[in-house]
């Protein structure tokens, strides 16, 4: 009964996962013969070439520097929303929420609409006396376009965790001398590092392969590794070649997901509790 109960998932699974996973990675290594598709390393080989490889380095750095800026962000509006002199907590929570209820490409269109030249930010910093800013398709704009779109995805576990924090422990501490930056170092940070590098993982990964964001706030200026992706599936028509870098980022994906997991361990494994 419960094997039968499970097929509806299963089959979902394998028609929308697997199926579509199995043929990026025939794509990924085939080219196209006279006889039809053969077995090359060819379109993993293209991409090590310095073109590409600079596309990479620019998407990865925005990644980890948008996903910095997310945690530096999202960690203390965690611990506010936790903690107990704010009283506004469910408004804090509800402005971090009531965004991702639109839709991720209006949100995207109203930053290009307030960054641009005679938008609102421009028109009320003139009307400050204050100078323009011309952030707009720039480097800047992008990491500003994923942290809004991205920020909520470190927030939440990260708040997730902290309110399960045993408020014993940290009045144990207190008790035994420890100021409120050993407390929060060496009780309050380790035991949120579940929450931490989740966070991290949800940012990380969406800011490294976005495509959306990168081509309305970047005005198509320089091309990310989702940019590349998706002018080879639907501009050049080269499947293979798409497909070589989607594995590829499927590969760098979850190396950066076990490093992550390699570092939680550790500092579970040294923790004194």
């Amino acid at each position: 009964m419960r094997r039968q109960s499970m097929m509806p998932y299963l089959a979902w699974m394998l028609l929308f996962i697997i199926v579509p996973l199995l043929l990026v990675v025939y794509y990924a290594f085939t080219i196209p013969s006279e006889t039809g598709n053969v077995w090359s390393l060819e379109n993993f080989t293209r991409f090590f070439e310095p073109i590409y490889l600079k596309v990479l380095w620019r998407s990865v750095y925005l990644a980890v520097l948008s996903t910095m800026i997310c945690l530096l962000l999202g960690y203390p509006a965690a611990m506010i929303m936790v903690g107990n002199a704010f009283t506004r907590k469910s408004a804090l929570m509800l402005l971090f929420v009531v965004p991702m209820w639109m839709n991720f490409l209006l949100r995207t269109y109203a930053w290009l609409t307030l960054l641009e030249r005679n938008g609102f930010i421009n028109v009320l910093l003139s009307a400050l006396r204050l100078p323009r800013l011309n952030i707009l398709y720039t480097n800047s704009a992008v990491i500003l376009g994923m942290v809004y779109n991205f920020l909520p995805f470190m927030v939440l576990p990260i708040y997730s965790v902290l309110s399960k924090i045993d408020k014993d422990v940290i009045e144990a501490a207190g008790d035994l001398g420890a100021n409120s930056l050993k407390v929060f170092m060496k009780v309050v940070f380790p035991l949120s590092l579940p929450g931490v590098v989740s966070g991290i993982t949800m940012v990380f990964m969406p800011a490294l392969t976005t495509f959306v964001i990168s081509r309305l706030l970047g005005g198509g200026q320089f091309t990310l590794v989702g940019n590349l992706i998706e002018q080879q599936f639907l501009v050049v028509g080269d499947w293979g070649f798409g497909s070589a870098i989607s594995v590829i980022m499927i590969l760098l994906i979850l190396l950066s997901m076990a490093i992550m997991s390699f570092f939680e361990g550790e500092e579970s494994e040294v923790a004194p509790w």
